[in-house]
């Protein structure tokens, strides 16, 4: 039986799909305790209805609290455009009150080092909580990052250039961390097949589907990498990953991620991956989620 994990999701969901896919593929695996979500990164009140929101379809009354809108490194923040607009009434969405670095504190402090934080948007929060209680990085059980570019032909990062302050803060402060960075998570994809699964499971598969067909129209693009359920999964499926020997992590002025080894770091980065079994898992989980199988017998033809 899978290890019950409690954890911490840290989320600009909103633009991109793959953060509302993150977040289903958690609701979707039993061996999750989702205990909160912070979110992070411009209007995280929409964003924390949002979270409300997905949480609500796959039945679900989940504890959201917004975080930090505006980024430590102040580069202005990147915002798409179409956010919640193919939900209605967000507004009906309540969430906690109180600031996502609080939040994440006094969690820590009363678990510590029971909880996972899963990070799949810039580490804002995670950097202002360090500094309201520099002990709390000795809190995280372990720390799960959707970010940086490593390699020869490496080029900055969306979540690690928009706030390269609180990435440099974060990586620096000796967290057990695990990086699952781009060059990885470009290696699968979601494509219609995927996607005519996800939209057969009920409300929740058919809100996540319009959303992916969103994001897709918005780069002119039939399909999408999904960052952040990849990054999800090295928590929940280790088996189909290959992790780096311990190291640490550089991180430039303008956001370049550098790794070196080192026996005495306190981050992993994400090596290798099997892309087709991956991309299987996080449409299986989004699927459970949802609580139907109809995904899974339509898509079978069992």
């Amino acid at each position: 039986m899978d290890q019950m994990r409690q954890l911490i999701l840290d989320t600009d969901i909103g633009s991109d799909v793959d953060d509302a896919m993150a977040l289903a593929l958690i609701l979707g695996t039993p061996s999750l305790d989702l205990v909160a979500i912070h979110t992070v990164y411009g209007d995280t009140r929409l964003r924390s209805q949002l979270a409300r929101r997905y949480g609500a379809l796959a039945g679900r009354d989940l504890t959201v609290v917004a975080g930090t809108a505006e980024p430590l490194s102040g580069r202005p923040v990147w915002w798409a455009g179409h956010e919640g607009t193919l939900h209605k009434d967000l507004d009906a969405e309540t969430f906690a009150p109180g600031s996502a670095p609080e939040d994440l504190v006094a969690r820590l402090q009363n678990n510590q080092g029971a909880l996972d934080v899963v990070a799949i948007g810039p580490l804002t929060n995670l950097a202002a909580a360090l500094e309201l209680e520099p002990q709390a990085a000795q809190w995280i059980r372990h720390l799960w990052v959707m970010g940086g570019w490593f390699g020869a032909d490496a080029e900055p990062e969306h979540n690690f250039k928009s706030d390269d302050v609180a990435a440099r803060a974060v990586l620096t402060a000796g967290i057990p961390t695990t990086i699952t960075a781009i060059e990885i998570t470009r290696q699968v994809s979601i494509t219609n097949d995927l996607l005519q699964r996800i939209r057969t499971a009920g409300p929740l598969g058919a809100a996540l589907g319009a959303d992916i067909e969103q994001w897709w129209a918005y780069w002119n693009e039939t399909w999408n990498v999904p960052h952040d359920p990849v990054a999800v999964l090295t928590l929940t499926r280790p088996d189909l990953f290959a992790l780096s020997e311990p190291g640490h992590v550089t991180i430039g002025a303008d956001g370049l991620s550098t790794f070196t080894p080192d026996p005495a770091g306190t981050v992993r980065i994400v090596t290798e991956l099997d892309a087709v079994a991956v991309a299987e898992e996080i449409a299986a989980r989004i699927v459970a989620a949802a609580g139907s199988v109809a995904g899974e017998t339509d898509g079978d033809g069992s």
